[in-house]
């Protein structure tokens, strides 16, 4: 990775907010030429910094407005098994987030359904796919806060 610098950093956090920043208007908003403005964000994606650049939908007005954390205990911890549950969690698009953790549960799903009935058809499908030991799940009531941006403090 190159070294950032507080250009880079001004430049992330603007492409945070914004993806779809022409390179003259991203250059306008952090007072850096068009040219070096651009060679900086090639580098970055280049390098892997920028992974990509996608539009963030509003998930009520796209039919997903239920988000539900499923818990799950694996009913074995072998390869195979790790590859089942893999492809299976991979296999379904309301599956957004799949998380591998410490502690009493072995991984925590974030799913996005359009209800509590959507819910129960993804739960019994991943029950059909892959043998789990535990499976719960909570509802989320509110949002309070979710974002893409991911603090840019320790890059500098």
């Amino acid at each position: 990775m190159h070294q950032i610098d507080d250009m880079d950093v001004r430049i992330l956090s603007q492409l945070q907010r914004d993806g779809t920043l022409s390179v003259d208007s991203l250059s306008e908003r952090v007072n850096l030429s068009r040219n070096a403005c651009w060679r900086r964000v090639k580098l970055m994606e280049e390098r892997g910094l920028i992974k990509d650049r996608v539009a963030i939908l509003d998930a009520e007005a796209a039919g997903c407005g239920l988000s539900v954390f499923i818990f799950v205990r694996a009913a074995s911890h072998d390869a195979g098994w790790l590859k089942q549950f893999r492809d299976a969690v991979g296999a379904f698009p309301e599956i957004v987030g799949v998380y591998r953790t410490s502690g009493d549960l072995d991984y925590v799903l974030r799913a996005r359904v359009s209800d509590v009935k959507a819910y129960d058809r993804l739960y019994q499908r991943l029950i059909a796919k892959v043998k789990l030991a535990d499976v719960s799940a909570s509802f989320v009531m509110e949002e309070i806060k979710e974002t893409t941006q991911i603090p840019l403090s320790g890059l500098v």
